[in-house]
């Protein structure tokens, strides 16, 4: 199954659930959005990966408008209920984004980097789309440094959601970041405890595949989430 039609697949099934567990934290999201990227007011703003458009949504008060793309259908769908007049949302792919340069004053995604096979390009596809010194944000889920435990996670991941491809460690991401020109003017590591049988249920593993995950899970039941905010 090609990378794209794994996400398609495992998405398409759980829009209701990514929703309502973004929904969940919609008030949280929004607040550190705002601390984090202080807007005026007048951005056009982007979101890569937008899935059912927790970020769109978030920033959608608090910038000019902001346009929300994804892949997967049924995620737009839900994100479309929920969307206000300044808040757009269309299929399309994040390593061919089709935008014009420096189109954007601000360009996010969240918990992308990890779902497709050639991060590098999403993050090349950011920097030509966003206008110079425009804002870059760039949140994911993150891995351990240690090696060993790195690997671990990673299989741990890929049983739970087969969608994924490999999380990244945190000093991956700032080479990542300094090999395409972007600065790293602030950056948050946070640590979330998770619910095992919720996280399970969010990626849509049942049967012998949940089994095998729960095999696999780290005996620490918490998520590290690295955000970047970078020009």
């Amino acid at each position: 199954m090609a990378q794209t039609d794994a996400v398609r697949k495992r998405f398409g099934e759980t829009a209701a659930l990514v929703a309502a567990c973004q929904d969940a934290r919609a008030e949280e999201t929004q607040a550190r959005l705002a601390r984090l990227l202080s807007p005026a007011g007048d951005e056009r703003a982007l979101d890569v990966g937008t899935g059912a458009g927790a970020f769109a949504l978030a920033l959608a008060p608090l910038v000019r408008d902001v346009v929300g793309v994804d892949i997967v259908s049924e995620l737009l769908a839900e994100a479309r209920k929920r969307a206000p007049e300044n808040a757009t949302f269309a299929e399309a792919d994040a390593t061919a984004l089709p935008f014009a340069a420096a189109s954007f004053d601000l360009v996010c995604t969240a918990r992308t980097f990890h779902h497709v096979a050639d991060p590098e390009r999403v993050l090349e596809e950011m920097a030509r789309v966003v206008r110079p010194r425009g804002t870059v944000l760039v949140v994911d889920h993150i891995a351990p440094d240690d090696p060993a435990a790195a690997d671990a996670v990673n299989a741990f991941e890929r049983a739970r959601d087969p969608s994924t491809t490999r999380l990244f460690g945190d000093a991956e991401l700032r080479r990542l970041f300094e090999s395409h020109g972007l600065n790293l003017c602030e950056a948050e590591i946070e640590s979330t405890e998770r619910d095992l049988e919720r996280y399970l249920d969010l990626a849509g593993c049942h049967g012998a595949a949940r089994d095998q995950a729960r095999a696999l899970a780290p005996a620490e039941n918490r998520a590290e989430y690295g955000w970047y905010v970078l020009r």
